[in-house]
């Protein structure tokens, strides 16, 4: 993980992250998240089958923390890709506070497919969206995606 970390600590306007097709555990998400803690510039998220062989209460923690990261650096999401990591709703429960923060109010395209979030899920998704309008609009923000898979 320290490359990856290097690379975006080198990159003070990073504006894209791919971490798909790897497999980040807590330590490199936390890792990966102080990096991206700083960079205000980022704005797509593509982190589609990251998890291959973790278990699954391994994932929260992960997208806690990079998510956590996000928002604390102030950026604004334009896309998440988080499609293919089968993490159920616990997974969905991790992004909810990115998903209604400042930093999910500019998001255009999100991918969640295909993460075995079944009706209580797909109920915690898409009350979170339904949140992330509601507070975009109270703060003069619009909320307006253009895409969700």
């Amino acid at each position: 993980v320290a490359p990856v970390v290097r690379k975006i600590q080198d990159a003070p306007a990073l504006e894209e992250l791919c971490l798909s097709g790897n497999t980040i555990g807590v330590e490199a998400a936390k890792a990966i998240a102080r990096a991206l803690s700083g960079r205000p510039t980022f704005k797509r998220a593509m982190w589609g089958d990251m998890f291959t062989g973790r278990l699954r209460a391994e994932i929260p923690v992960a997208l806690r923390a990079l998510g956590g990261a996000i928002m604390e650096s102030g950026a604004q999401l334009e896309a998440l890709d988080l499609s293919d990591n089968a993490f159920g709703p616990d997974g969905v429960e991790a992004v909810r506070e990115l998903l209604t923060s400042p930093a999910g109010f500019s998001l255009q395209k999100l991918r969640f497919h295909n993460n075995g979030l079944g009706p209580g899920g797909g109920k915690i998704l898409s009350e979170a969206l339904l949140e992330c309008h509601r507070r975009a609009a109270a703060s003069g923000r619009r909320f307006a995606p253009k895409s969700i898979v």
